[in-house]
Parts: C-alpha cells; sequence; structure tokens
C-alpha cells in the first residue's frame, strides 16, 4: 500500500498545473496568430506563453516524480492504468497525423492541375537529407531500445549512455530538420502541396522535441538513481512516444518524400 493508505490506488491532490498549462498553451497561441498576422507584440506574447509551457513541464514532471520515486503512490495497479492512459494518447496522436495523411493523399491521388507534384513546386529529393534523417531516427529507435534493456538487467551505465545518445541523435535530427526548412525552394502558402508538407512533417518535427524532451528529464532521472528493473514507467512511457515518432516518420519518408516527391 502506499501513503499511508488502506488501498493500492494513488487519489490524486488537486494540481494547478493543468490549468496553468491551458493557460500558457492559450497564451502561446494567441502570441503566435499575432505573430503571424505581424500584430504587434506577438512575438513577447508568444515567447511568455512558450516560457509558462516550460515552467508547467517542470513543475509537473516535478510532482509526479516525487509521487512515483519517493511517495510510493505509483503501485502496481497505479503503473496499469497509467499504460491504458499513455495507449490512449498514442492512439489519439496517431488519428491526429492520420488526418494530415488523408489531406495528403487527397491531394495527390486527385490534383486539381492533373499533376502531382505542381509543376511549380521544387520537392526535395528523397534520398539526400531525409534519407540521412530515417537512418538518425531509426537508430535512435536502437539507441533507446538498448537503453531500456540496460535498464532491465540493472545496467546503469548502458541505459545513461543510451539515453543519453537517443537524446543527440534527436537534436541532430531536429537540425536537419531545420535546415532542410530554410532551404526550401516553397514556402508555407505556396500550395496545398507546400501547406500539406509542412504541416504534418512541421507537427512531426514537433513531436520530435517534445520526445527528445521526454528524454532528457529520463536521462537526469537516470543519472539521480532514480528507475529499477521493475519499476521503470517514466523510461517505458518515453520510449513508447519515441517509438511512435519513429513510425509516424516512416510513412512520412514513403508517403511524403518518395511517393509523392519528384
Amino acid at each position: 500500500m502506499s501513503g499511508g493508505h488502506s488501498h493500492s490506488y494513488h487519489l490524486v491532490e488537486p494540481s494547478p498545473w493543468p490549468a496553468v498549462g491551458a493557460a500558457a498553451a492559450f497564451i502561446t497561441a494567441v502570441g503566435a496568430i499575432m505573430f503571424m498576422h505581424e500584430i504587434p507584440y506577438g512575438a513577447p506574447i508568444m515567447g511568455i506563453g512558450f516560457l509558462l509551457i516550460l515552467f508547467t513541464m517542470y513543475m509537473w514532471w516535478r510532482d509526479v516524480i516525487l509521487e512515483a520515486e519517493y511517495q510510493g503512490h505509483h503501485t502496481p495497479i497505479v503503473q496499469l492504468g497509467m499504460r491504458y492512459g499513455m495507449i490512449l494518447f498514442i492512439a489519439s496522436e496517431v488519428m491526429f497525423f492520420v488526418a494530415f495523411f488523408w489531406a495528403f493523399f487527397d491531394s495527390s491521388l486527385y490534383p486539381d492541375t492533373g499533376l502531382w507534384p505542381p509543376a511549380d513546386v521544387e520537392p526535395f529529393e528523397a534520398f539526400d537529407i531525409p534519407f540521412v534523417n530515417t537512418m538518425v531516427l531509426l537508430l535512435s529507435g536502437c539507441t533507446v531500445t538498448w537503453a531500456h534493456h540496460a535498464l532491465i538487467n540493472d545496467n546503469r551505465r548502458d541505459l545513461v549512455n543510451g539515453l543519453a545518445i537517443t537524446i543527440l541523435l534527436g537534436a541532430a535530427f531536429t537540425a536537419l530538420q531545420a535546415y532542410e526548412y530554410v532551404h526550401a525552394a516553397f514556402g508555407f502558402t505556396d500550395g496545398i502541396y507546400s501547406s500539406t508538407f509542412y504541416m504534418a512533417t512541421g507537427f512531426h518535427g514537433f513531436h520530435v522535441i517534445v520526445g527528445t524532451c521526454f528524454l532528457i528529464v529520463c536521462w537526469f532521472r537516470a543519472r539521480a538513481g532514480h528507475f529499477k528493473p521493475d519499476h521503470h514507467f517514466g523510461f517505458e512511457a518515453a520510449a513508447w512516444y519515441w517509438h511512435f515518432v519513429d513510425v509516424v516518420w516512416l510513412f512520412l519518408f514513403i508517403c511524403i518524400y518518395w511517393w509523392g516527391g519528384p
């Protein structure tokens, strides 16, 4: 039993972070809209919202770590509920990307001009930077799995090293994606090809950044001695999320870069 209760469930204490996080997301969205429409003070408002999001992430993670590591609230039945919750969250994310793929295939299979990609668009070569990024993400999937096996076998050194390499690979992917965007021959508003391309790959890039932050938290926790071979759902959730990001990128590479490319 946990926390002196006579049951194995976790009755969560009232927390301000869902409300603070929602307010921070709203401020960020308003600032981003103002910035994109060139309304004064859009960038500062977006920056304030983003800092509030980071603050919320830090405080919320701190509370969850306290519950898991020091207060003993994450009993086996609580962890089971968390697993179901993470599975449903990833399922919702799958449907999120289904919408972007739907938009892409609707436009590419039945193009208004009869040609895809449009004649005035110069798409990326699939086996250039996109292929390198594919190899980077696939390798990162291997390294996070290595870290997981090290944790299960109580090998703290390989756990830390595997996480560190995965984080570096995630950062490398983001850097290559940013380089690709900077050198793109088309902009976001240049047509349906550009819009579907940037929405799909851009939101995936955002998920890679979120997953990298998730893994960074796990790296610090691993160095602090957190996680045990039979008690490490925080790491497991991060690994599931990272594999989800890998699989989505494979579909993006095959469908948008390769099949939908030049």
